[in-house]
């Protein structure tokens, strides 16, 4: 049987480029290599596409996010059309593409533009489509669809840059401390946790250096719970695990600089009761925010039993450390079956919007 060609993507244009080359390095790792020939993509920060067959190569210094980095000296600039992979300066295919799997956090690979590209390009993908993945990003639409949906989440304002932000009427609405946060970034980039108008003003005009738009949101007192979710129309969620900050809360260096950063409990100790209310409300987050192939979703479990959705992320961790794959592990599906599985939910999903497309054809002869 021949092998399925996969395309990994990653790097990219975000400040989460260097989480991207190392949740790139574990996935091309642990794909098996009998079942699918891989042609990893690297791109640059300044959006140039690459193409490298030797991925071990490819990428310099994956088990450290402060040095990792795309190394493209001996590799090909590459472009992808119509299911081919080409060499740009020599105009020669590479190889035509079986699918894709896009492992780009942040903006310009998880908010929807590479979706969108692959879409156009004819290839199957893993991970929600454009629709999901641009919701799943911006945390501004994501919080009212779930707001309108019913689901519990934690109280938020949103301003833009020609908006003023008021300390005081945030304080009245909010209370402290609180969140400000990019309305658009993932790996808790440009998050900070305000106690006081200093830090408030402060962390405001941070979080504008990531995003024109911001998020204030109030701090819920719960554990940090996360949970995965699998599948298209019919997805399931794994076990729960949760975070346990050793900072202040969970950000970008306890989740990528520091090793004592965080500890886990996976999958976390809970009544039967509890577990099945977080994997409900993840499940019903997910199809309310219209995602598919996979997501991580993250909330806040209070003391009196309330689920609240903090957000949710359609291209997830893949690092050795990341909580999508460990949390499956601990469900009964191990990584590279993981990777398989998202592979398949790929493919059904474009060979079901093909068949609509081609009944569509048929009804109109």
């Amino acid at each position: 049987m021949a092998k399925i060609k996969i395309a990994v993507i990653f790097g990219g244009k975000s400040s989460e480029h260097e989480i991207s080359l190392i949740s790139a390095k574990n996935v091309m790792d642990a794909l098996d290599k009998e079942k699918y020939d891989i042609f990893p993509i690297g791109i640059t920060k300044d959006g140039d596409w690459f193409f490298e067959k030797d991925y071990q190569k490819f990428i310099a210094d994956p088990d450290d996010a402060r040095k990792v980095r795309l190394v493209t000296d001996d590799a090909e600039k590459c472009a992808l059309a119509n299911r081919i992979l080409t060499n740009i300066a020599s105009d020669q295919d590479i190889a035509e593409i079986d699918a894709a799997f896009p492992v780009l956090h942040g903006t310009n690979g998880e908010d929807g533009t590479m979706q969108g590209l692959l879409k156009l390009a004819n290839i199957p993908f893993v991970g929600a489509s454009v629709l999901g993945s641009a919701i799943g990003m911006d945390k501004d639409p994501m919080k009212r669809l779930l707001r309108d949906a019913g689901i519990p989440i934690s109280k938020f304002i949103t301003f833009s840059q020609n908006n003023e932000v008021n300390f005081e009427k945030a304080q009245d609405k909010l209370g402290l401390p609180m969140f400000i946060k990019p309305a658009n970034s993932g790996s808790s980039v440009g998050i900070n946790k305000a106690h006081n108008k200093e830090e408030f003003e402060k962390f405001v005009a941070e979080a504008f250096k990531y995003d024109s738009k911001i998020i204030i949101e109030e701090m819920i007192k719960g554990k940090e719970i996360e949970v995965s979710v699998l599948g298209n129309e019919n997805p399931t969620a794994s076990l729960p695990g949760q975070v346990i900050p050793h900072h202040e809360f969970y950000d970008y260096e306890a989740k990528y600089i520091d090793e004592n950063g965080a500890s886990f409990e996976i999958p976390v100790k809970l009544p039967e009761d509890q577990v099945e209310l977080i994997q409900k409300t993840a499940i019903n987050a997910f199809k309310t925010l219209c995602c598919e192939g996979m997501a991580r979703v993250d909330g806040f479990l209070t003391n009196d039993g309330r689920f609240f959705i903090n957000e949710i992320n359609t291209i997830p961790g893949f690092t050795k450390i990341s909580m999508y794959p460990k949390l499956w592990a601990a469900s009964g599906l191990p990584y590279s079956k993981l990777l398989d599985k998202l592979i398949e939910l790929a493919i059904e999903r474009f060979n079901r919007e093909k068949k609509i497309e081609e009944n569509y054809s048929e009804i109109n002869k």
